[in-house]
């Protein structure tokens, strides 16, 4: 956050000047729904962060002397069928859902705004064999395309699971963000400062990543955050059909797939239920998020 600066007048009235960030903070703060969500978000990730450590459980604990449990003071969303605490289970499971999807916006945003970079930057030859690399992808029939590879990906050890999926998602959501960073580069690379470092012998490199794509960094951030609540759900929907994230492993997607044991659906409704309802919650409020952020970052209402 930019410090505040006065600015003397030719009358010597002092006034303040205030940064563009500075702006888009008050008029993301304006925005009530927008700072729910980001209070939402915020509460979500410190309990996933905080309630497993406090439990103190692990994920190979079980406990089949009292298994589907319901609600009870010891075991506050009771039990599953291997008698392992669905609370704990609840918010670990978050915790790998919402890394899954930090890890995957995180690949999107290198990818999209290296490709992008460079593909706007150079131009000519370079740009055309990049943005059809870009088609091809985007062409791609998302949802069937990563369930056909992710259930090629079975042979990856438990432990790394959590990472080959992110690195699924990411690496076949870059297109949309490639295409516009391109365009806005298309546009900078032809305003004063670039002939400035041009003049002064910068490398492309230099231009590229210094003093190109900082300039579009608003419209990466707004993306970022819509690409990370997409990865969740689609983390939840692959693990839901058990390709995802694998038991005993948990994730908001395994969780969910309880309920399609008939059995579980009617009677042990506190098993799949709260996952439910967690991935909810968590990515309305990583969209409600996204979209202040959008009006926020609007160069046109940043005046």
């Amino acid at each position: 956050m930019s410090k505040k600066e006065e600015v003397v007048l030719e009358t010597g009235e002092k006034i303040e000047s205030i940064g563009p960030w500075r702006i888009a903070w008050r008029k993301f703060c304006q925005n009530k729904v927008a700072v729910a969500g980001l209070v939402i978000f915020i509460l979500i990730v410190i309990s996933v962060i905080v309630v497993p450590m406090v439990l103190g459980y692990s994920i190979e604990d079980l406990d089949l002397t009292n298994p589907n449990q319901a609600p009870n003071a010891e075991h506050l969303l009771g039990t599953d069928d291997q008698g392992r605490d669905c609370l704990y289970r609840l918010f670990m499971g978050g915790r790998i859902s919402i890394m899954v999807g930090l890890i995957a916006a995180l690949i999107t945003v290198l990818l999209g705004c290296v490709i992008g970079g460079i593909s706007g930057y150079y131009g000519g030859k370079v740009d055309n064999a990049l943005m059809r690399f870009c088609e091809i992808v985007y062409s791609l029939p998302f949802t069937p395309m990563i369930i056909a590879v992710a259930a090629t990906m079975l042979w990856v050890p438990q432990q790394q699971k959590m990472y080959a999926v992110s690195l699924i998602i990411g690496a076949l959501s870059w297109p949309g963000l490639a295409r516009l960073v391109r365009g806005q580069i298309l546009a900078l690379r032809e305003q004063e400062f670039m002939q400035a470092c041009e003049a002064l012998g910068f490398s492309d490199f230099s231009k590229i990543f210094k003093h190109l794509l900082p300039n579009v960094i608003s419209l990466v951030i707004v993306n970022a955050t819509l690409q990370m609540a997409g990865a969740i759900l689609t983390e939840a929907g692959l693990s839901f059909l058990g390709m995802g994230v694998q038991i005993p492993t948990p994730s908001w997607g395994n969780l969910m797939n309880l309920a399609r044991n008939s059995q579980v659906f009617r009677q042990f409704p506190w098993q799949w239920i709260p996952s439910g309802i967690m991935c909810l919650l968590t990515v309305v409020s990583i969209n409600l998020v996204g979209e202040g952020l959008r009006d926020a970052l609007d160069p046109k209402e940043i005046q």
